[in-house]
């Protein structure tokens, strides 16, 4: 027991090191010290205190470099840093960027009156127009073969979904500017924000011109069109703000972290994903994104070491519901395929993946499943049952009886519906959608046997209760993440249904109290100790 316990609490440790380190580096994100001037410090002042007059103006372009003939799409004069705006144009499309190509814009700040390319005093980003991202495959009624969209569009024309990156429209550019009064230490400039400023120097006195913000993360996949051979406008949508310097520092390191994302393999959807977590909510509820995300990291890993150490050691089945463990195992399944199938975000893939692992071995291990291989055949074979077993297998027989009669009509009229109301991209889809609806909307009454058989014996202490109630934390923990991370509405109503099958096992655990001291008549105590005295009745 200690040597559990030890490694708990170390693992417990390095995850408040850990927020507390993460916390420190945030402060530091967040917070820059100004400059003293009178202290003798050398700073960098601001050459907007100046209140210069300045021009805004975006041009497209087909090269990063600038070079082939940009064309001016907006032109503001008289530019006010301090008023935000937001306006539509229409681009035209060359027919390179219409060929698959790529098409590039330059936003420019620069002095009323001057030519940004002939100007001394402009900053200037570069930023991509297009995206290039894979199709996703046509969906149709499987039992028509029709298109419900091309029904309603008949002069739309049928083709084949290409295999390759196409490209695809980003109808919003957004920038920023830092509009804050803010002088830098000469000798301390911040690595992130130095890569966007542009310094002139005059004598002795050292200037920072405008800091100019392109925002990427802003970019999301729902704001992509697609372009084809026929396009020759496209609307864009220009976006213009202030930004603090606290803000402009955070937004920087995320943006360069979901650019590592992608450069490590992640999809343009798998990055749109994290994009959403910082752009669609307001930074208090992304430090408390943070905090709970971490909690959630902490439950997951001693849910997962408890659940596997409880199996481990388990040697009898005696009131626990062996249909229960293996419609978990089919359901995790059935779910991380369904996830799968969907291009969920990895966010939510991969513990879905881990957690089908897991439930595999817990059906070996539930049902007594010893494989013994003979070449490429497999040979499997299952262990002997006690009385007591039998009677709980009795049990969990009868509760799945009156369950079947509720199931089984409820899936086969979902299923069918689907076939006939709802389009597909294949037979497949169609399989694994008809089988993840049924898990997510009647699912929860497989896990009500393991609750008839607590009821028939009167006890709860044959369950993993520590494994139990991590997974219930995370539980109420994934209802704040159904609202925040993109996933399937059936995946997140499943986060809230399990809810209520939780307040069913807690109700239980007050009727049936434990008595930890007790050895209970399985042979089994609520904390399995190594060495401890027998109790005498």
């Amino acid at each position: 027991m200690f040597h559990k316990t030890s490694f708990t609490t170390l693992i417990i440790g390095v995850f408040v090191v850990y927020v507390l380190h993460t916390c420190w580096v945030m402060y530091g994100i967040v917070y820059t010290k100004p400059c003293d001037e009178s202290s003798g410090v050398h700073c960098v002042t601001p050459y907007l205190a100046k209140k210069p007059r300045l021009q805004l103006s975006i041009y497209t372009s087909l090269k990063a470099t600038g070079d082939g003939n940009p064309n001016l799409i907006l032109y503001i004069e008289d530019f006010d840093i301090h008023s935000k705006f937001e306006r539509k144009i229409n681009v035209s499309i060359p027919k390179k960027t219409r060929n698959n190509g790529t098409l590039y814009t330059y936003v420019f700040v620069h002095q009323a009156g001057v030519s940004p390319w002939h100007d001394n005093k402009e900053v200037h980003l570069v930023a991509q127009l297009t995206s290039y991202m894979v199709l996703k495959p046509q969906e149709v009624n499987l039992i028509s073969g029709e298109d419900p969209t091309q029904q309603s569009e008949p002069h739309r024309k049928t083709t084949n979904v290409p295999d390759r990156p196409v490209a695809h429209w980003r109808s919003r550019l957004t920038f920023n500017i830092m509009a804050d009064d803010f002088s830098f230490d000469g000798e301390s400039l911040p690595g992130d924000v130095h890569r966007y400023m542009k310094i002139l120097q005059y004598g002795k006195k050292v200037q920072y011109l405008p800091i100019l913000f392109v925002d990427l993360l802003s970019n999301r996949v729902k704001d992509l069109v697609v372009i084809n051979s026929s396009t020759t406008e496209l609307p864009l949508t220009v976006s213009y703000d202030t930004i603090s310097l606290g803000k402009l520092r955070f937004w920087i390191h995320m943006q360069d972290a979901v650019y590592s994302l992608q450069q490590f393999g992640f999809t343009e959807k798998d990055a749109d994903e994290i994009k959403g977590i910082f752009v669609d909510t307001n930074l208090y509820f992304l430090a408390l994104t943070f905090f709970v995300a971490a909690f959630h990291l902490l439950f997951d890993f001693l849910a997962f070491k408890n659940d596997i150490s409880f199996w481990k050691k388990k040697k009898s089945m005696v009131g626990m519901s062996s249909k229960a463990v293996l419609w978990r195992c089919f359901s995790t399944i059935v779910i991380f395929l369904y996830l799968l199938d969907e291009q969920t975000s990895m966010l939510i893939l991969i513990p879905a993946g881990v957690g089908s692992i897991i439930e595999v071995w817990k059906v070996k291990k539930a049902f007594k499943m010893q494989i013994h291989w003979h070449g490429l055949k497999p040979t499997f074979k299952f262990g002997t049952s006690d009385e007591s077993e039998r009677r709980t297998e009795a049990y969990d027989t009868q509760a799945m009886k009156y369950l079947s009669y509720l199931l089984y009509p409820l899936c086969i009229g979902g299923a069918g519906y689907s076939l006939v109301y709802v389009k597909y991209k294949s037979w497949y889809s169609w399989l694994i959608n008809s089988l993840v609806n049924g898990v997510y909307a009647f699912g929860f009454l497989f896990m009500l046997p393991q609750l008839f058989v607590n009821y028939k014996f009167k006890s709860v202490a044959h369950l993993p209760w520590k494994a139990f109630m991590y997974k219930a934390f995370n539980t109420f923990i994934d209802d704040v993440f159904a609202f925040i991370i993109t996933m399937p509405t059936s995946h997140r109503l499943a986060c809230f249904r399990d809810d209520v099958v939780f307040l069913g096992y807690l109700y239980q655990r007050w009727l049936y109290p434990v008595d930890k001291s007790r050895v209970n008549e399985y042979g089994q105590s609520y904390d399995e100790k190594p060495k401890g005295k027998p109790h005498k009745d």
